[in-house]
């Protein structure tokens, strides 16, 4: 891996974490589900603009379609809109380390479903994850969080493993952009009936809020995705992942550094637990793949 694959992964990791932080803020001085739907709207029709520009076509193949539709609503409404709800009463850095965890329920859903071989490395890296979770847990519950917000975050969590893992390979073939751009579009389609279902629309305008809902749109929403496409064609989506690993770590010092969200010394242990885990289960599932 060369240094400017590990300074864009970096970058990826960073933005990211970030996302968390920003939609904090937002669900602040807007309700949560018209915010989101409004935040796919923008960037699901830049995304589109942009790939039409590049010259990508929206004939997509029927398992590009399906990948676009079980994203759309899987990742975009449900992982996500589960998270803005819940973190009106939940932290970022809480949110952040919950939805970190993914590559540690996706390496274990491969192993029960698919068979997918664990090495020893990997079955300690899972051990581990779950101690770090432990230890956060604990210490949160016994400090007040809020469990609903927390078993919204945890439905989102169960929403974007499934999404990972029944898109496998779904992306290949190009219009790479303009799939993106699509899957944003269907999540605003569901989240706006959400909306109209469950929730009366409120904004507060406050600069905070329009720098935070700008932020949204255009870093985590477009430019990390631009990123993480990068890091996939350079050095592969297998070793791409690792990076993963610092997203607990990036999640709680954005959110204490933006937010001044207060941090334990349990907290801290947990995350450096939680990221070595991720890393161990990715590097173990690295060592699994033969290079082609």
């Amino acid at each position: 891996m060369d240094f400017r694959a590990i300074v864009m992964g970096l970058a990826f990791a960073v933005m990211w974490s970030s996302a968390f932080t920003s939609a904090r803020i937002i669900v602040a001085d807007a309700s949560p589900l018209f915010a989101l739907s409004l935040r796919y709207l923008v960037s699901g029709l830049l995304g589109v603009g942009i790939a039409f520009a590049l010259g990508q076509s929206w004939r997509l193949t029927p398992v590009q379609w399906r990948a676009t539709i079980i994203f759309g609503i899987l990742q975009n409404a449900v992982y996500l809109g589960f998270n803005f709800v819940a973190m009106q009463t939940v932290q970022a850095s809480m949110a952040a380390i919950i939805a970190s965890t993914m590559p540690l329920l996706v390496a274990f859903a491969s192993w029960l479903i698919f068979k997918e071989r664990l090495r020893p490395l990997g079955v300690a890296g899972l051990l581990a994850g779950l101690v770090g979770v432990y230890l956060i847990m604990a210490a949160r519950i016994s400090g007040g969080v809020d469990l609903q917000g927390v078993f919204y975050c945890l439905i989102g969590l169960l929403a974007l493993t499934a999404a990972t893992l029944m898109v496998r390979g779904a992306t290949s073939g190009g219009n790479f952009l303009m799939i993106v751009g699509l899957q944003m579009l269907a999540g605003f389609v569901v989240l706006s009936f959400a909306t109209l279902l469950f929730e009366t629309p409120r904004v507060d305008l406050s600069l905070p809020l329009a720098l935070a809902f700008v932020y949204t749109c255009l870093v985590p929403g477009l430019l990390a995705t631009f990123v993480w496409f990068w890091l996939v064609n350079r050095i592969g989506a297998t070793r791409a992942a690792t990076f993963h690993f610092i997203n607990p770590f990036f999640g709680v010092a954005i959110a204490a550094l933006l937010l001044s969200e207060p941090l334990g010394g349990r907290d801290i242990l947990g995350v450096v637990i939680i990221t070595l885990g991720i890393l161990a289960v990715q590097l173990s599932r690295q060592r699994n793949r033969p290079t082609p």
